[in-house]
């Protein structure tokens, strides 16, 4: 089949005497309400899911498969099992109970017969009747000694139905939204696949590539992944579309990169050997290897002339201040400006001490940019920048602000990205040259996660600690042990220490939840801890008194703070080596290491006590972990294979690729195997083939770009 032009457009052929006025990405195929069983009305449901063309209708994959190739007898349907079951209604009996109605449908065929019961299904009374063939699909339960399907799946059988796409065969189950139901879909998905399937997709993956990774043909894939003849046809079709998944998005996105690299130009500073001796002979202490290994990535990224784009991965307390104030450092010596951008004033402030310190005995000028600084000072800093004689300015959206401007700008180093929008972050990128870019997380991030959501940075990672660290020792205790848990934090209390007690405040139960807090935190202050000075903060407070607080906590005037998880990034206090968490089991893993790491900070040792009475085996075993685990990026990782990739950094968490059909969780092999496809492509070729519209990538790209 070849490609010219538009071949595949149908809006023309089907209506002749009609403008073709739509929007279709080239070999689309028809738009949705002219496939068969849609029709208009149906084709604006399909319209709000994003599915506009035939196309997008077949990327409709299943969310799961029945097997019902096999009906079993209905007197050896076993207990406990899903089967599939057929046979005819002999009875059906409706049982108006107030608040649960009942429909009971009595079939058999002839083996035996089964009860059905549907609760609060009324309007099902009108869907059975006498004497029609059924089948249904669910698992037998034991109610009250008598044997029954309870809200099973069912599909009456009409007609040529034993041929259909519903039983008989492996059936795909959908999702569903409003107005669509799982029998009209897979009709319409059936007569799809069959008639528009090879117009609407072309497999641009040469035989060579699918032979190399030993994949299937597009058209037999997206078959299988709708109406596979076994499960190993289907697993061999969902490894193609993953692949296509992955590969469509690293080569976007390496193209992308490609394009910085090439056609954007960055400073090129002089970070030297000597400079780097230079920078360590000032140190009071020695740094680990990780941190080495940092300094090296970055100082080859700043002297290349091409613009850095680096994500410096640290878990908390891994030491990365310092190795961004050695690409400060080069900055300053090469003659250029730096701006350090962090998301909350408290933060910033520590950075500022941290790298006031570290950069005062190599004489370079470090100053802080907030909404706190004064008129004065404002003008003093904002004179500095503007003349080129400020070196490194550490601050918060303040450095965003319209009247900020820079004389010789080179790196900008941000703290914590994902708390800025894209286009914030951007603004002090859009300079000529363009300056170089330092991202920074504390966040341990799973390595399947880092290659998609940091995909277009290069990735320094910190595993190590500094020594004198001591690791932080966890338990998980129940509530009865909470008086011997709090008697013990007062005996720490007495000698200096501080404390957290940390309560979760999910946006689901906010109000519910802070009532609570606030609660607790009373009691707290007037009867377990009266002779401590005890402070709250949490999400609702002005942020003024929010900062008040905590600043009050960091000299040492209060001794326990009762917070919610707005201290998960924040304070750097390392006289505080207890922390409680109040109902553990209600945070994520990678949540629950982030908190611990507000303690541990200094050369004390530290406990942190998880309050938790989980129900499932999932929470326990969250729970377990935190108690036997201490490094950030194992604890990530286990976090993912618990809780899945949608969420883990939770839904409003932007960066996150949505697949259609792959998974960072199961499918990293696969991920691997497609970046390294992409980078040998993209490697090979120059920037201009990689963009014509007319050469197989692009086309292959805009087959699988997504309607968002």
């Amino acid at each position: 089949m070849g490609i010219k032009g538009c071949p595949f457009c149908f809006y023309k052929l089907m209506n002749p005497s009609t403008k073709a006025n739509h929007s279709h990405s080239e070999a689309a195929g028809p738009e949705i309400r002219y496939v068969k069983g849609i029709g208009p009305r149906r084709a604006e449901i399909f319209l709000k899911m994003g599915i506009h063309s035939v196309r997008d209708l077949l990327f409709l994959f299943p969310r799961r498969y029945e097997d019902r190739s096999r009906f079993l007898p209905v007197a050896s349907v076993p207990l406990g099992e899903p089967s599939t079951c057929r046979g005819e209604i002999l009875e059906v009996k409706f049982k108006p109970i107030r608040r649960m109605p009942i429909v009971e449908v009595l079939f058999g065929d002839p083996s035996g017969t089964l009860r059905a019961v549907f609760f609060n299904q009324p309007y099902l009374k009108k869907t059975f009747e006498h004497g029609q063939r059924i089948v249904f699909y669910g698992k037998v339960e034991n109610y009250e000694g008598r044997l029954q399907l309870t809200n099973p799946e069912f599909e009456i059988l009409e007609g040529d139905d034993e041929d259909s796409a519903h039983i008989g065969r492996i059936v795909p189950v959908y999702p569903l939204t409003e107005g669509l139901f799982q029998r009209s879909l897979r009709n319409i998905l059936k007569d799809a696949t069959e008639r528009y399937l090879n117009e609407a997709f072309f497999d641009f993956l040469s035989p060579g590539i699918r032979k190399e990774s030993d994949l299937l043909p597009l058209d037999r894939a997206i078959r299988a992944m709708h109406f596979p003849s076994d499960f190993e046809e289907q697993r061999k079709a969902r490894e193609r579309i993953v692949f296509d998944d992955f590969l469509s998005f690293m080569l976007e996105l390496m193209i992308r990169v490609k394009t910085v690299r090439t056609r954007l130009r960055a400073p090129e500073m002089s970070a030297t050997s000597e400079l780097l001796d230079e920078f360590t002979g000032a140190l009071s202490f020695g740094l680990t290897q990780c941190q080495h290994k940092a300094i090296r990535e970055i100082a080859e990224d700043l002297k290349s002339g091409i613009p850095m784009n680096r994500l410096l991965q640290g878990d908390v307390g891994s030491g990365k201040t310092v190795v961004a104030a050695f690409a400060f450092f080069v900055a300053a010596r090469s003659g250029y400006q730096s701006a350090f951008l962090i998301p909350t004033e408290i933060l910033a402030e520590q950075h500022f001490r941290t790298l006031s310190q570290l950069l005062a005995t190599l004489r370079i000028r470090v100053e802080l940019l907030t909404k706190s600084v004064d008129n004065d000072a404002r003008k003093r800093i904002l004179g500095g920048l503007k003349r080129g004689e400020l070196p490194v300015i550490v601050g918060t959206h303040s450095i965003l602000q319209d009247d900020v401007l820079f004389e010789k700008l080179g790196l900008v180093a941000v703290d914590e990205q994902h708390k800025f929008g894209v286009h914030q972050r951007n603004r002090l990128l859009q300079r000529v040259p363009r300056p170089h870019q330092l991202v920074m997380t504390a966040t341990p991030i799973p390595r399947t996660l880092g290659l998609t959501v940091f995909a277009d940075l290069d990735i320094s990672v910190m595993r190590e600690m500094p020594q004198g660290r001591k690791p932080i020792k966890t338990y998980w205790i129940t509530r009865a042990k909470q008086p011997e848990v709090f008697r013990h934090m007062s005996e720490r209390l007495e000698k200096g220490e501080q404390a957290y007690i940390v309560f979760p405040v999910i946006e689901e139960s906010e109000k519910t939840d802070l009532l609570a807090a606030k609660k607790e935190y009373d009691r707290l202050r007037k009867q377990v801890f009266n002779k401590f000075k005890v402070g709250i903060v949490h999400g609702r407070l002005d942020r003024t008194e929010r900062e008040t607080t905590m600043r009050a906590f960091a000299r040492g005037e209060i001794q326990v703070l009762v917070a919610t998880s707005v201290i998960e990034v924040g304070l750097d206090q390392p006289n505080a080596t207890v922390m409680v968490i109040e109902n553990a089991e209600r945070f994520g893993l990678a949540q629950l290491h982030q908190l611990r790491g507000r303690i541990g900070r200094g050369s004390l040792e530290s406990e942190c006590f998880l309050f938790g009475e989980p129900s499932t085996e999932e929470g326990k075993k969250r729970l377990r972990l935190m108690t036997k685990m201490t490094d950030g990026f194992m604890i990530a990782e286990e976090d993912l294979k618990l809780r899945g990739q949608g969420d883990l950094l939770g839904t409003k968490q932007s960066g996150i690729p949505v697949f259609r059909a792959a998974d960072l969780v199961r499918d990293e092999a696969m991920l691997l195997l497609a970046r390294d496809k992409a980078k040998g492509i993209v490697k090979d070729l120059d920037l201009e083939t990689l963009k014509n519209p007319e050469h197989w990538i692009q086309k292959y790209l805009e087959q699988y770009r997504k309607n968002d």
